[in-house]
């Protein structure tokens, strides 16, 4: 299945709750909400249309498209890498969103493109998380790091970094541990990853990305505020967009102005790609 099909068949539930069988603003409005576009999004998007009259249901669709549209374009941007060596990619989330598997995907497309690439295991907890991104390494062909169990993250980090520059490795994506962003622990050790990756290279890590999981909506935003409170996110990367109701909750996201910079929609490699405002809209209506 090609992948404008695969994203179309993902936000298949969202479009469901969106309806435009009548003019009715007040459907218009309620299922906006039910699809996690937020409150205030929902608002705006609703006075814009009262205020046009729309007095055919292609009408009000064709404005809701248009404006969208204008809140989705400036932040579908690609992922520019900077010319460096190594580009430092630091990849931060809550438990399950899907941190582990987006570097292997992403990893695999640099390989694909010839880079050479190295996976750190920063969550040095979780053997199983330490295993997964072996793996997700491994089919590749990418260096991989790794500490004890337990061992101190940041520590493993600093090393695998520099390691990998003597080597002249053009990236390198750090796994974090999953962290709920309710905890200050978690995130005081988030910091000082930071702060270590810093006393390298004070330009890295030079992307900051915060995976989130599409199905836990309305949640992502707070989300996106914490972390990017505790370590300056540069973009974000949506997973988990395929067979989710709450598909609106990336037009609420982009009041953060952050770069949404790719969507993942399936397991395989070729199911994360570029974040596309216009397919992600034209998907969220349902055309065909």
């Amino acid at each position: 299945m090609r992948w404008l099909d695969k994203l179309k068949q993902g936000l298949k539930k969202t479009a469901s709750v969106l309806s435009f069988a009548s003019v009715d603003v007040d459907e218009l409005e309620e299922a906006l909400i039910l699809s996690d576009m937020g409150v205030e999004t929902v608002s705006e998007l609703v006075n814009i249309i009262k205020n046009e009259k729309p007095k055919t249901p292609e009408e009000m669709k064709a404005i809701l498209k248009r404006e969208l549209n204008k809140k989705i374009d400036p932040i579908a941007k690609p992922l520019v890498l900077p010319d460096s060596k190594p580009v430092v990619i630091l990849m931060v989330g809550v438990n399950g969103a899907g941190k582990t598997t987006t570097i292997g995907k992403l990893a695999a497309q640099y390989r694909k493109q010839g880079k050479t690439v190295a996976c750190v295991a920063g969550d040095t907890f979780r053997a199983g998380a330490v295993e997964q991104l072996k793996k997700w390494a491994e089919k590749p062909g990418t260096d991989f790091y790794c500490g004890a169990q337990g061992c101190d993250a940041a520590g493993l980090i600093f090393d695998a970094i520099k390691t990998a520059k003597q080597k002249g490795t053009d990236i390198v994506f750090i796994d974090t541990a999953g962290r709920l962003q309710n905890r200050t622990d978690l995130m005081d050790e988030l910091k000082k990853i930071v702060r270590v990756i810093r006393k390298i290279d004070d330009r890295m890590p030079h992307e900051t990305i915060l995976v989130l999981d599409a199905t836990v909506g309305q949640n992502a935003i707070s989300q996106v505020k914490i972390f990017n409170e505790v370590c300056s996110l540069s973009g974000l990367i949506m997973t988990k967009l395929d067979g989710t109701a709450k598909g609106g909750v990336l037009v609420a996201l982009s009041k953060n102005n952050l770069p949404v910079y790719a969507v993942g929609v399936g397991e395989d490699v070729e199911d994360l790609n570029a974040f596309a405002a216009q397919d992600y809209v034209s998907s969220l209506l349902g055309e065909k």
